[in-house]
């Protein structure tokens, strides 16, 4: 989680080139043509006993005979001697390497990660074709031609996907900030480039190329902190369906790897694209079109054909097309012709001339339901497009951009596209390319709110759950030697996490038993076979409904006891259960689950059930922890969420309930980690509620879930509290994304003196993704503290802040803080401050440091009060070091 370093290698003043060579068709000496020929603006040497020049360039035999220290090594040499050349160029103040040698068993690439390790030396690969910075002229690879210059990062795990996007994208002028292939990312992952590209000023998107995640959570963290920053674009490989079948549960063989693969891209902010294509034309999309908030599309062309296209295109991707207002459809009729399509798509006849494209596009941007206007046009002998374009420019440029463009055709409209795309308006090759960029585009703004939540591992329930009946039952089965819970056991569980569950009875593998069970409980009945060994009773015949008397019940029993022993000779049969039969009209049957991903930890699963659940396969996978709106996300993604809405004479199901269900398996999964498989299927919920009918689950000692296991660290909702503070209920806690607001109206009341004594400058303006920054962080790497109290209108009010980001190793923070300032000399400093050392000191960090100037003596005798040590600092005159040891 570091990208400690990694300026030594993307912006390296000198550059070795070891094993340099001028052998045709070698590495070395690819690598040093691409180095030393291209205009890389630093300093480069090459290194090989073998030579003393190459061209009147000077060759070296060692590392030690370099008249300087490289900042960079490319290494380009048998894989024995890698260790080696890592551990003497650490030794001399060498900090990055790319290692594109292939080879390296599973012992040499351990003693080369040991001998980078003392001096933090960065290295990328091995087994890489390296990396290029078009914009130092930097090529430390052996791809075979060089990147343009552009503003688009590409990062991925395939070389051969490398070589094919440099050609690729050359072709069509596309350019580079930077492109880097990791091959077996050894240290640099794509966490690592994450971290450095989103913070990079030279990138607008990065584009990645995934083939798997090996650091799920560091993964994660930073993919997160990007994605507040810029778009991030991902194709990810292998959408196989191998390895499912085996699963226990129905959520085991639902929640195959790659739709984890897109929860967790969805929860991350980023967006899933499934070729090249896609990739740069979502990211041209969000480029040009990213600040366009529209749900629905207006389909504004001259021909009827293209129109019906478009149309097509987005009924099958999902696109809504916008219903034009009565007021819309007046103004329309009043200048188009008489034969105009009067609805959406908005069809204005081929023989429109330029004044008319205006007056539609100004009629639908004046109605409020057109969120976006996808524009296609035909070339007609009528008028030249080149003019349409630049009528319809002072309209189709405004901000925020409403317009799409798909200019059909060739040299007849070249001119009309470029006065668009010159006019920053996104521009399309087909209306069916437009319609998908736009679908992106709802997607991705779906993912970006997904982004900003903090869910705790413990959200706000109506049903508190007895978290000591769940650990009993728990204990209960595992020390009986099993992993399986038995339908009444599973039940219990849901019922002590506040989940409604069907009156349900166990008794012996008796009829004249069950019979009396179900007669107490009031017909109709429902009768279950019960066995360990059956885990879906349904493929045996073990489920019989609708019994409506004791006759009935006896004979079920009879017939199920000797079809499931003919079916299932082998299988234990410990009884039946008896539960009352729920008969709810219009009512879904619903699947909610759990289980393990083997990448990313727990999931959570949502979809149709009933028994047709696996065929159906209507589901969708979230990652906990869940609030309401992730959970209601998790919902929308599925078909089913239209049947929920309720439709004809059927009412809507009840959201809150529903919702309660899955966030009840949310915390299930952060309290009890020997959670490993969970089912509610069926799941029935209607516009009275939700019960589950019928549940499975199975533990491990292992003890795969539990929050320290999810891959997105849950907010710390355990580190609030509140005090008494000169009169005021004061309220310290983690800083939160929705924060948002509230931190900026607290930033904008500081005096610009005591912003300048803390950040060095005065500017209280601050931009919309820094802010972001501040208030949506990853508590995994950071932690901010804010103290909060009640104005005189009753709303939360910050007061103060303090933060401190660790070093990737945890040995060192750096801290800030500040408070307001009418508040100053009122201890609400120092309050915060030893709220952030006790923090610390519990995660482990080794020091906590700051660089403070020397005329915030304020802040100095504060310092010194809590046991600071003070020096001062060398690199930055008139500011001092204050540091201290956290742990003893």
């Amino acid at each position: 989680m570091s990208i400690r370093h990694l300026d030594h290698l993307f912006d390296p003043a000198s550059v070795a080139v070891i094993g340099a060579s001028q052998r045709p068709g070698s590495v070395g000496a690819t690598v040093w043509r691409n180095l030393h020929g291209n205009g890389f603006k630093g300093r480069c040497f090459a290194v090989n006993p073998k030579h003393r020049e190459f061209d009147g360039v000077p060759v070296y035999a060692r590392v030690a005979d370099l008249p300087e220290v490289p900042e960079l090594a490319v290494i380009c040499t048998p894989p024995a001697a890698v260790p080696g050349l890592i551990a003497e160029l650490g030794a001399a103040g060498t900090r990055a390497a790319v290692v594109l040698t292939a080879g390296l068993d599973k012992a040499q690439r351990q003693a080369m990660l040991d001998a980078a390790k003392p001096h933090l030396l960065r290295i990328l690969g091995p087994n890489c074709i390296g990396m290029l910075v078009p914009h130092r002229g930097l090529n430390a690879s052996f791809a075979h031609t060089d990147a343009l210059p552009g503003d688009l990062a590409f990062v991925t795990q395939s070389g051969a996907l490398m070589t094919a996007m440099l050609d690729w994208a050359r072709s069509r002028r596309i350019g580079f900030s930077q492109l880097v292939s990791l091959g077996e990312h050894a240290d640099v992952d794509f966490g690592d480039m994450l971290d450095f590209l989103g913070s990079d000023p030279k990138t607008r998107a990065i584009l990645l190329y995934i083939e798997s995640i090996e650091a799920p959570r560091k993964f994660m963290s930073a993919a997160r902190a990007a994605a507040r920053n810029k778009p991030v674009i991902v194709i990810k490989s292998g959408r196989s369906l191998q390895g499912q079948r085996a699963a226990a549960s129905h959520t085991g063989a639902l929640a195959g790897s790659d739709i984890v693969y897109d929860a967790a891209i969805a929860r991350a902010g980023m967006l899933r694209v499934d070729t090249l294509q896609q990739l740069f034309l979502a990211a041209e999309t969000l480029a040009r079109f990213r600040a366009n908030r529209g749900e629905k599309l207006v389909i504004l062309t001259n021909g009827g054909g293209a129109g019906v296209m478009a149309a097509d295109c987005a009924a099958h991707v999902g696109v809504e097309l916008a219903d034009l207002s009565a007021e819309t459809l007046a103004r329309l009729d009043a200048q188009m012709p008489a034969n105009w399509s009067r609805g959406n798509p908005v069809d204005i006849i081929g023989d429109a001339p330029a004044e008319r494209y205006v007056q539609a596009l100004e009629a639908i941007n004046a109605d409020p339901s057109a969120g976006a206007v996808l524009f296609v046009h035909a070339p007609t002998a009528i008028v030249a497009s080149a003019d349409i374009a630049r009528a319809l420019v002072p309209l189709a440029s405004q901000s925020p951009p409403r317009v799409l463009g798909c200019w059909l055709g060739g040299e007849a409209v070249s001119e009309a596209r470029e006065i668009f795309r010159a006019a920053g308006i996104a521009g399309y090759e087909t209306p069916e390319e437009a319609v998908r960029a736009f679908s992106m585009l709802v997607t991705y703004r779906q993912n970006q709110a997904q982004l900003i939540e903090a869910a705790p591992a413990r959200p706000a329930r109506s049903v508190e759950p007895d978290l000591g009946a769940v650990r009993s039952i728990v204990q209960q089965v595992l020390s009986s030697g099993r992993d399986m819970l038995t339908e009444p056991e599973a039940k219990a569980l849901l019922a002590a996490c506040g989940i409604p569950v069907v009156a349900t009875q166990r008794v012996g593998a008796d009829p004249a038993e069950a019979a009396s069970a179900a007669a107490a409980m009031g017909f109709p009945v429902v009768l279950k076979i019960l066995s360990a060994d059956i885990s879906h009773k349904s493929d045996v015949g073990g489920v019989v409904l609708g019994l409506a008397g004791e006759p009935q019940v006896r004979a079920a029993a009879a017939d199920m006891l000797a079809r499931v022993r003919a079916q299932r000779p082998s299988a234990r049969i410990d009884g039946f259960t008896v539960q009352a039969m729920v008969q709810r009209a219009g009512a879904q049957e619903l699947i909610v689950g759990a289980s393990i991903d083997s990448v990313f930890g727990p999931v959570i699963l949502f979809g149709q059930g009933g028994t047709a659940v696996e065929v159906l396969a209507d589901r969708a996978i979230a990652l906990p922890p869940l609030n309401e709106p992730l959970a209601r996300a998790l919902v929308a993604r599925t078909r089913v969420a239209r049947l929920l809405r309720g439709f004809r004479d059927t009412p809507p199901a009840d959201e809150a309930s529903l919702l309660g269900v899955l966030m009840a398996v949310s915390q299930l999964l952060a309290d009890v980690p020997q959670i490993a498989e969970l089912d509610i299927n069926p799941l029935i919920v209607d516009a009275k509620g939700a019960i589950a009918l019928d549940a499975r689950a199975r533990l491990s000692i292992a003890a795969p879930a539990g929050a320290l296991n999810f891959a997105i660290r849950p907010y710390p909702s355990q580190l609030v509290h509140t005090q008494d503070w000169h009169g005021r209920r004061l309220t310290v806690r983690p800083i939160r994304p929705e924060d948002e607001a509230q931190h900026l109206e607290f930033l904008q009341h500081l005096d610009p003196e005591d912003v300048r004594l803390r950040v060095f400058y005065s500017r209280r303006s601050i931009e919309r993704t820094e802010l972001a920054r501040l208030t949506q962080i990853d508590y995994a790497r950071e932690m901010a503290f804010v103290a909060t109290a009640p104005a005189a209108d009753g709303i939360e009010q910050t007061l103060g802040v303090v933060r401190a980001v660790a070093d990737p190793d945890n040995v060192e923070a750096e801290f800030g803080i500040i408070v307001r300032s009418e508040l100053k000399g009122e201890g609400l400093g120092e309050l915060l401050m030893q709220q952030i050392i006790d923090y610390l000191r519990q995660h482990g960090t080794q020091r906590l440091v700051a660089t403070v100037l020397a005329e915030n003596t304020r802040m100095l005798e504060l310092a010194r009060e809590l046991g600071f040590a003070e020096s001062p600092n060398p690199d930055e005159p008139g500011t001092r070091w204050i540091e201290l040891p956290l742990q003893t």
